[in-house]
């Protein structure tokens, strides 16, 4: 098979050899009709550029990081949308993702960097207390997290608005008129690394339901699984049919699972009390029955993520005003909070 070089694409598109060089690296202003030439004649030749040669010559890897987190108690399937979007975002700009495992902790940000491995890196599994935020800081490339620790020293957060999810949920099983809430909580190894959005998501729905004089309770930890899930429906049945009873189910991981032990027990949900998930439109929608939720968005917080490593890496733009960057959460109503009592 022929391997063409930059000097055959130079010579079909009537260019010199540098010009390429200009165009594929991004080093001069080139006209548009000069960089169509060149892109037709990449095209017809199908020239692949030498991605070390680029690198060397551009002082970029095109390459992102990312430390996503493969632990025990994560839901890896959720991480998919997360890693999907970035890596389709990055191959737009042309930029390959190397995945790194959060559990290596700063060692991995070390390796990353210490080898000159990325352009920048984006951070997730933000813990409150991050061993890795420091050393995130000192780098010379760009580090976006995922997630808001109680320091970001200075770097870039995005991430869902935990805060207002909790509120959302609180308000309309309050709207619905409940006299009491449990908070299903998450797996012992989330909790037990202090994983950020926990306690954000717990405080707000503490401050809500004081606001509206809500009784509002924890079942924490809770695991995946149908023991935890019966163990959490056993908690209601000594108060079922004395009370307006509701759960908001905070990891997705144990939704279907709690949903199951309801219908088990022949308690229905929307109609004999009320069930929130903090998931996915998508799993709330496949769930049996479908389930009003307050959405996740990992799509559109990776979408934000890889849109502000794109732009502190263009040294022609200025750096976002904004520290932290929070994805709205959304509740859309299915079929499992009950309506408010006749005549209320």
């Amino acid at each position: 098979m022929v391997k063409f070089t930059s000097k055959d694409v130079a010579r079909v598109a009537g260019v010199a050899q540098s010009t390429v060089s200009y165009v594929l690296t991004g080093k001069r202003s080139i006209s548009e009709d000069t960089r169509r030439r060149v892109q037709e004649a990449i095209d017809q030749l199908t020239y692949q550029p030498n991605a070390g040669a680029r690198a060397l010559a551009s002082q970029r890897t095109s390459v992102i990081g990312l430390m996503v987190p493969f632990s025990p108690g994560i839901d890896t399937a959720g991480q998919l949308p997360f890693i999907e979007t970035i890596a389709s975002l990055a191959r737009a700009h042309d930029y390959d993702v190397l995945l790194v495992t959060a559990d290596e902790g700063a060692d991995g940000l070390r390796r990353l960097s210490g080898r000159s491995l990325t352009d920048a890196i984006i951070l997730m599994d933000v813990q409150v207390e991050d061993e890795r935020i420091p050393l995130a800081a000192s780098l010379s490339v760009p580090v976006v997290l995922i997630g808001i620790p109680a320091d970001s020293s200075g770097l870039q957060c995005v991430d869902v608005d935990f805060e207002l999810a909790a509120k959302l949920s609180v308000e309309e099983m309050v709207a619905a008129q409940h006299d009491r809430v449990l908070f299903v909580g998450y797996p012992a190894e989330l909790e037990r690394r202090q994983l950020n959005y926990i306690p954000r998501f717990n405080a707000s729905a503490v401050a809500a339901a004081r606001r509206h004089g809500l009784t509002l309770e924890f079942i924490s930890p809770v695991e995946p699984g149908r023991t935890a899930a019966r163990e959490v429906v056993a908690r209601l049945l000594p108060d079922f049919g004395k009370e307006r009873l509701g759960l908001v189910i905070s990891n997705s991981q144990t939704m279907q699972p709690i949903l199951n032990a309801l219908i088990a027990h022949g308690i229905v949900p929307g109609r004999d009390v009320s069930v929130i998930a903090h998931c996915t439109d998508e799993v709330a929608q496949e769930a049996e029955p479908p389930v009003t939720n307050v959405s996740l968005e990992p799509r559109e917080v990776s979408r934000r993520a890889i849109e502000t490593v794109f732009r502190l890496l263009d040294s022609k733009r200025s750096r976002p005003k904004e520290i932290v960057d929070l994805v709205p959460s959304r509740l859309t109503r299915r079929s499992t909070v009950m309506p408010p009592p006749k005549g209320a």
